[in-house]
């Protein structure tokens, strides 16, 4: 029942790193290493809506970054173009019911921190102009837009240029992202935003106490703006003790946002994260560990692992309707209505 629940639903996922992977290949081999790497397992996962965020290493900041987003962004264009029979790039809530049925992966580009960006606000009307349609403006640490989550301590709030970027990004179609950003940044966004904003990849701070969480108020808050709240599978998110994660803890987070912000706010950023840094670190230089609870959540590893996320739903006793939503159906009209 599970398994065909899951392949007639929409199933998007918010946030997936393995454009990091792609672009770390020669520009020769965008195309056919997607074909090769990524697009089976988006497929065996039933992915059909799948967000691309845009992250800058820190060997390309401060310097470097906006090439290297231009080059991401590059990178993008030509693995759609390589296996357009496959996936489609999309602007627009129309362009992804287009690939839909078509049968398409819909490829949807997002920035994550748009370090490249920096104060120059005015650049993301260029970048709208380039397909980006998701936007969040701090990571971990300081931008000059804005303080990540790890700034908390200093209660700072956006910048004027940050300020500036979202009244853009409202203007443009850009779908505002409050994953990463800082606690006082996030309020100040509640404050000013009129158009509903999205959280792309954050648990639910009720259940796991860390900066990368939100509150059960920020949950509220971006469900009274209209928006949606995409669960992020990282274990270190989901739970603070040292036992292995199951997908269960998934279902946990999801159950809680719906709790406090009703079925229509919830969704999927999965963060997929394992498989991704896998590709851009150099085996001659440095080994990840395999045990390292970032990366272990058997079954969950990557975008093949889908499927029992809607398992996990069903077992939980959800009904079909909300599962239909929780899988992609909240992302899909929120992205129909508001992007570009």
């Amino acid at each position: 029942m599970s398994l065909d629940l899951h392949r007639r639903a929409v199933v998007a996922d918010a946030h997936n790193d393995l454009l990091m992977a792609v672009a770390a290949r020669p520009p020769q081999r965008w195309g056919s290493f997607f074909r090769e790497r990524w697009l089976p397992q988006l497929r065996e996962g039933g992915i059909d809506i799948q967000v691309l965020p845009v992250f800058i290493d820190d060997q390309y900041r401060p310097e470097g970054a906006l090439r290297q987003t231009l080059r991401m962004i590059e990178c993008a264009h030509v693995l759609a173009e390589a296996n357009a029979d496959q996936v489609a790039l999309c602007l627009t809530g129309s362009d992804i019911d287009a690939a839909l049925a078509g049968d398409k992966i819909a490829l949807v580009l997002a920035l994550e921190s748009a370090p490249g960006v920096d104060a120059s606000v005015e650049l993301f009307s260029t970048l709208f102009r380039l397909g980006v349609r998701i936007a969040s403006i701090a990571h971990w640490g300081r931008t000059p837009l804005a303080d990540g989550s790890r700034e908390d301590a200093t209660g700072s709030r956006l910048t004027v240029p940050g300020i500036e970027a979202l009244r853009q990004m409202e203007r443009l179609g850009i779908l505002f992202d409050i994953s990463h950003l800082g606690a006082s940044g996030v309020a100040h966004v509640l404050e000013l935003a009129t158009r509903p904003l999205i959280a792309t990849h954050s648990c639910a701070r009720a259940l796991r106490e860390h900066h990368r969480n939100l509150t059960d108020d920020q949950i509220r808050g971006v469900a009274g703006t209209g928006g949606v709240v995409c669960v992020n599978f990282v274990p270190d998110f989901l739970t603070d003790t040292q036992e292995k994660v199951s997908v269960d803890r998934v279902v946990d987070h999801i159950e809680h946002i719906i709790s406090v912000a009703g079925i229509d706010h919830v969704g999927l950023g999965s963060d997929f994260v394992r498989e991704v840094m896998h590709d851009v670190t150099p085996p001659c230089c440095e080994n990840l560990d395999d045990e390292d609870p970032m990366f272990d959540f058997p079954g969950l590893e990557g975008p093949a692992g889908m499927p029992l996320v809607t398992e996990a739903l069903v077992r939980r006793g959800l009904a079909e309707e909300d599962i239909l939503k929780i899988l992609g159906g909240n992302m899909r009209r929120l992205m129909g209505k508001h992007m570009g």
